[in-house]
C-alpha cells in the first residue's frame, strides 16, 4: 500500500489535466446539498491562477464533474450549463479558461459516465484525440476521482481541502492518489514545477 502522505511531484510530459469541480475549483456544498446558481458558487482562493498556469503551459484543462442534483431534479442540465459559462467568463478576467466542461447528471448506477465510470474521459477523449492518460493527470477530492483516475490510467492529484466538507473515504483517496495537496495552486504548482 502506498503512504497516506505524498508530496505532488513535477510532471514534465503534462498535456491534460481533468479538474473536478465541486470542492476543487470552488468551495464544495455540505453533504447532501448541491450547488445549482452562480450566486452559490464560491471560487476557492488562487483556483483562477492555477487554471491561468495551465493554460500559460500549454496544458488542455478539463472539468469532469458528477452532477446528482439534476437526477434527483433539484436543478436542470441548462442551468449546469449556465453555471459553467458563468464560470468560463469569471476566469476569463483572469486570463484563464476551461478546454471543456463534462458533466454527469444521472444518479448512482444509471450509467457509465459517473465517476469512478471513466465514460466523462471518454467523452473528453472523442472531442480532444490528442489526449492520453499517460500525459494527463486528475485533480479531484473525492475517491471517485482518484479511481477514475486509475480506471483511465492517468496520474492523479488528491486535494485535501476543507475537512467540513470531506466526503467519506477521504483517507482512502489519499492511500490511493500519487500526491496529496491542499488546494489546486498547490497542486499546479508542484505539477508544474522546474
Amino acid at each position: 500500500m502506498k503512504p497516506s502522505f505524498r508530496r505532488v511531484v513535477p510532471f514534465p510530459g503534462l498535456k491534460c489535466a481533468f479538474l473536478d469541480r465541486d470542492g476543487v475549483i470552488n468551495r464544495k456544498a455540505a453533504e447532501g446539498k448541491y450547488i445549482s446558481t452562480w450566486s452559490e458558487f464560491e471560487v476557492l482562493p488562487g483556483a483562477e491562477e492555477a487554471i491561468g498556469k495551465l493554460n500559460c503551459a500549454g496544458c488542455r484543462v478539463v472539468v469532469l464533474t458528477n452532477q446528482r442534483g439534476v437526477a434527483l431534479g433539484l436543478y436542470t442540465v441548462e442551468e449546469v450549463h449556465r453555471l459553467h459559462a458563468r464560470l468560463q467568463r469569471h476566469l476569463e478576467a483572469y486570463g484563464a479558461h476551461i478546454d471543456g466542461f463534462y458533466f454527469c447528471p444521472h444518479d448512482n448506477g444509471q450509467c457509465t459516465c459517473r465517476k469512478p465510470d471513466v465514460g466523462l474521459f471518454e467523452q473528453a477523449v472523442q472531442d480532444f484525440p490528442a489526449i492520453t492518460p499517460e500525459t494527463s493527470v486528475m485533480i479531484g477530492d473525492s475517491v471517485s476521482d482518484i479511481a477514475a483516475a486509475q480506471s483511465f490510467g492517468c496520474r492523479s492529484v488528491f486535494v485535501e481541502g476543507d475537512p467540513s466538507t470531506s466526503k467519506p473515504g477521504a483517507r482512502r483517496a489519499k492511500e490511493l492518489a500519487d500526491g496529496v495537496a491542499g488546494s489546486l495552486g498547490e497542486a499546479v504548482d508542484s505539477l508544474l514545477a522546474g
